[in-house]
C-alpha cells in the first residue's frame, strides 16, 4: 500500500512541477521578449526562431501546460522542456482511467471477505466432499483459466473480423467491459444474498449457526462475474498503461495496475467503516455488524456497491470517449504481449 502511494506521489510531483512552471511563466513579468533580449541581433533572431520551432511541436491538448515552455522566464527553477510537458499531459490523460479502476478492485475485495462469510453459512458439500469456505477464491482462478483461451482464440479473432483492426478490442474497451461486469457482479451478489436470507427465514435458522439448506455454489456466480471482470480489466490496464505511458516512465506505469488493486482493497475497508458509522447513527445496529451474518444487511451493502460501480462506469465512459490514443498504441505491440506473459496475465 505504501508503494502505491509512493508511486502516485511521484506522478503528482512531476505534474505539480510542470503546472507550477506554467503558472509562474503566465504571471511572470519576464515574458518571452525578456528572455531573448541580446546585444547581438542575430542571436536574438536565432533564439526567437528556435522558440517558434519548438512551439510548433507542442500538442494542443491541455494547452494551459504549454505556457510552461512557451512563455520562457529567466528563473532556472521553473525551466522545463517540451518532452517534460508532453509527458505530464500523457500522465494527466491516463490518470482518470487509473482512478476509475479503483472501484473495480474494491468490488474484487469482497471475494475474500463477505463472500467467504456467505459461503460459510451455506451447505459446502459437493457429494461427499466438504469444501472449506476459505478456498472459494480459487473459483476466479478456475474461471480465468477457462475464459482466457476462449478470449484469445474466439473473442479476439471474432472482434478482429468485425472491427477489421489488428487489436480487435482496444485497451479501453477491455477495461470498460470489465467495469461493466463488476456492476453486474454486485447486482448478482445482492440477489444471491437475498435468496440466502429467504432460505434462512423459511428454515427458521435466522438465529442459528447451522448450515443453511442451500448450496454454496450460488456464491460462485459472483465469482464468475468478478473473475471475468478481472480477466478483461487487468490485462487491459497492463497493456494500456504500458503503451500509453511515456517511454521513460513505462517501468513505473506498469505498477499502476497493482497500485489500483491496493487502493481498491483499502477503499473497501473505508466503505465498510463509513457504512457502519452512518447506518449506526440512524438504526439500532449498523448494516455490517454482529456475530451472525443472517442479521447483516449485506444485500443493501451490495446494492450500494452496485450503484457506486455504475456511477464509476458512467464516469469512465465519459473519459474513455474523449481519450485519444497515442500513435504507438494504435496497433498490437510485442512488448505488451511479453509484459503480460511475464506477469501471468
Amino acid at each position: 500500500m505504501q508503494v502505491s502511494f509512493l508511486f502516485v506521489g511521484v506522478l503528482e510531483s512531476l505534474k505539480v512541477f510542470v503546472l507550477a512552471a506554467a503558472i509562474f511563466n503566465t504571471f511572470s513579468g519576464n515574458a518571452r521578449t525578456a528572455h531573448v533580449v541580446s546585444t547581438n541581433p542575430s542571436s536574438r533572431t536565432s533564439s526567437i526562431e528556435n522558440i517558434e520551432e519548438e512551439e510548433e511541436n507542442i500538442s494542443e491538448e491541455l494547452g494551459f501546460l504549454n505556457r510552461a515552455v512557451m512563455n520562457r522566464s529567466t528563473c532556472t527553477a521553473f525551466k522545463v522542456n517540451i518532452k517534460q510537458v508532453e509527458e505530464v499531459k500523457i500522465v494527466l490523460k491516463i490518470f482518470p482511467v487509473f482512478m476509475s479502476t479503483i472501484m473495480l478492485n474494491c468490488c474484487l475485495a469482497q471475494l475474500s471477505t463477505f463472500s467467504v462469510q456467505q459461503a460459510a453459512t451455506m451447505n459446502t458439500k459437493i457429494g461427499s466432499l466438504r469444501v472449506p469456505p476459505a478456498s472459494l477464491p480459487v473459483f476466479p482462478v478456475i474461471f480465468i483459466m477457462i475464459l482466457a483461451p476462449m478470449y484469445d482464440h474466439v473473442i479476439i479473432p471474432f472482434a478482429r473480423k468485425i472491427t477489421k483492426t489488428e487489436m480487435g478490442i482496444t485497451h479501453l474497451q477491455r477495461i470498460g467491459f470489465g467495469l461493466f461486469l463488476s456492476v453486474m457482479a454486485m447486482a448478482v451478489a445482492a440477489l444471491v444474498e437475498i435468496k440466502r436470507k429467504q432460505v434462512a427465514h423459511r428454515a427458521t435458522l435466522m438465529n442459528s449457526t447451522e448450515p443453511l439448506p442451500i448450496t454454496f455454489l450460488w456464491v460462485s456466480l459472483q465469482y464468475l462475474f468478478l473473475g471475468s471482470a478481472d480477466l478483461f480489466s487487468l490485462a487491459g490496464m497492463m497493456d494500456f498503461f504500458f503503451t500509453e505511458a511515456p517511454f521513460s516512465m513505462r517501468s513505473l506505469a506498469t505498477s499502476l495496475s497493482w497500485a489500483s488493486l491496493a487502493m481498491g482493497y483499502y477503499l473497501s475497508s473505508v466503505l465498510v467503516a463509513i457504512v457502519n458509522h452512518v447506518t449506526g447513527s440512524f438504526r439500532h445496529t449498523p448494516w455490517l455488524y454482529g456475530s451472525n451474518l443472517n442479521h447483516y444487511h449485506l444485500e443493501r451493502f451490495y446494492w450500494l456497491m452496485c450503484v457506486l460501480s455504475g456511477l464509476n462506469f458512467l464516469v469512465y465512459l465519459m473519459w474513455a470517449k474523449s481519450y485519444k490514443y497515442g500513435p504507438k498504441s494504435t496497433s498490437g505491440s510485442n512488448d505488451t504481449r511479453m509484459l503480460c506473459n511475464s506477469t501471468g496475465i
